[in-house]
């Protein structure tokens, strides 16, 4: 009798999702040390171009939250001084955080973000 093997499925392109892996650690590390945030969103803008749909989806997704989240921040900002500022700039952390937690799942699972273009997560 002949001993028949299962197949040997093969991971999602080797590196496809690499460089948007960094850019969601860069986002993570950007919550203690805000200049890794300028440095992830360059890496999503370079990497867009060269990248499969799948990978491109998270770019897109990724420089949409860098310049969503910028703007709650400078909302937040702004309304500080009427003390609902810090009420939104903790929901734009809280907001920052699922995104980025959702995206980096995704591409351990090398999957492509549903809707990249949603406001929300």
């Amino acid at each position: 009798m002949s001993e028949t093997q299962p197949p040997v499925t093969q991971p999602a392109a080797g590196g496809e999702f690499d460089a948007a892996k960094l850019v969601y650690i860069l986002y993570f590390v950007s919550l203690a040390v805000g200049v890794t945030a300028i440095a992830g969103v360059i890496v999503a803008y370079l990497k867009r171009g060269e990248a499969s749909a799948a990978a491109a989806a998270h770019y897109t997704f990724q420089i949409r939250t860098f310049w969503i989240g910028l703007l709650f921040a400078f909302v937040s900002a702004i309304t500080m001084p009427i003390g609902i500022g810090f009420i939104l700039g903790f929901l734009t952390v809280v907001w920052f955080l699922i995104r980025a937690i959702k995206g980096f799942m995704l591409t351990l699972d090398g999957k492509p973000v549903p809707d990249p273009e949603t406001w929300l997560w």
